[in-house]
């Protein structure tokens, strides 16, 4: 709708733009009579040739219909002006050089309407290559990122599983089997685009089944969250930062351990999920390193300034990891 109003707008400026040119060339007939003429004319040519081939695709094509009908449509003007104004006919000596001349304005209209559409054809065909470029780049970022995902707990279950095949094969191969099975689902989770939060806390529930192995009973989780919140979208390998910070900076430096608890919730047409440890607290400005930075870049990427990572010390002691997204389906 806004495309045909600027085309009528244009043509209505165009016509009247030729009928003043044609009274100052032509002073006989009066600027009135010029000024039917010439939007009858021009206002046909945009009703039957643009309106006809409103719906062709090939740019050819259309093309050709519009020159093949534009001596029809300055004849349906030219009929039209003749009605209006009262003066003129297809009899009269001079009618076939009226229709020169408005074949010739309608010509000119035509290549400037031809020149005006392959502008923006090349200003959208910009814009899309530049939206591509632009998605690819933040993919391929996000690609990167989750990539980064700190590994360094498979270092240590690997070294646990060596260190238990003597003592304890038994064990060693039950941590062998949950370690395969965290890989497995974890390498397919980090390249899905898609995932529900609930599909993390299922990853999160394997994981810190792994670190029990090491930290025995100084090691204790509590998962709360609603069934339908566990519904939710959620980016992959986001949740597991943070419970890897809480673990690595809160329970693993404090005697006797600790309990990590997780929670989510959603108001207001955000998501909240909070992990929460009740170990030796923020120690430094930096606790996280490059595995919280991760968590907020990517954050920054996915939903811009609806999604951060809030960073505080509980209450009671240990350490609250909060992160705030938009709740999608």
């Amino acid at each position: 709708m806004k495309k045909i109003l600027s085309y009528l707008v244009s043509t209505l400026i165009f016509n009247t733009a030729i009928a003043g040119i044609l009274t100052l060339l032509m002073p006989g007939p009066l600027f009135w009579h010029n000024f039917i003429y010439s939007q009858c004319i021009g206002l046909s040519v945009l009703a039957l040739n643009v309106g006809a081939t409103a719906y062709l695709k090939n740019y050819l094509v259309r093309w050709l219909v519009r020159i093949l009908t534009l001596p029809l449509s300055v004849a349906v003007g030219m009929t039209l002006a003749f009605t209006l104004s009262g003066v003129g006919s297809w009899g009269d000596q001079y009618t076939w050089l009226t229709m020169t001349i408005g074949l010739f304005f309608s010509l000119i209209g035509g290549i400037t309407l031809l020149l005006s559409e392959r502008i923006e054809m090349e200003v959208e065909r910009h814009k899309l290559m530049k939206s591509e470029s632009l998605r690819r780049e933040i993919e391929a970022n996000l690609k990167l990122l989750q990539a980064q995902i700190e590994p360094h707990f498979l270092f240590n279950t690997l070294a646990n599983v060596g260190s238990l095949i003597d003592t304890d094969p038994v064990l060693a191969k039950h941590l062998l089997e949950r370690l395969n099975d965290w890989l497995r689902v974890a390498l397919v989770r980090a390249r899905s685009d898609r995932a529900t939060l609930g599909d993390e806390l299922d990853m999160l529930e394997n994981y810190l089944q792994i670190l029990k192995v090491r930290f025995g009973e100084r090691l204790r989780w509590l998962i709360d969250v609603p069934g339908d919140v566990r519904l939710v979208s959620f980016p992959p390998m986001l949740l597991q930062p943070l419970v890897e910070n809480a673990v690595r900076h809160g329970i693993e430096p404090k005697i006797g351990g600790g309990e990590i608890v997780i929670r989510a919730s959603i108001g207001n047409g955000m998501l909240y999920c909070e992990v929460r440890d009740d170990g030796v607290g923020i120690q430094s400005a930096d606790s996280g390193g490059a595995g919280l930075a991760n968590v907020r870049e990517r954050l920054a990427t996915l939903f811009g300034e609806q999604g951060r990572l809030v960073l505080h010390n509980g209450a009671h002691g240990g350490t609250v990891a909060t992160l705030e997204l938009p709740a999608k389906n």
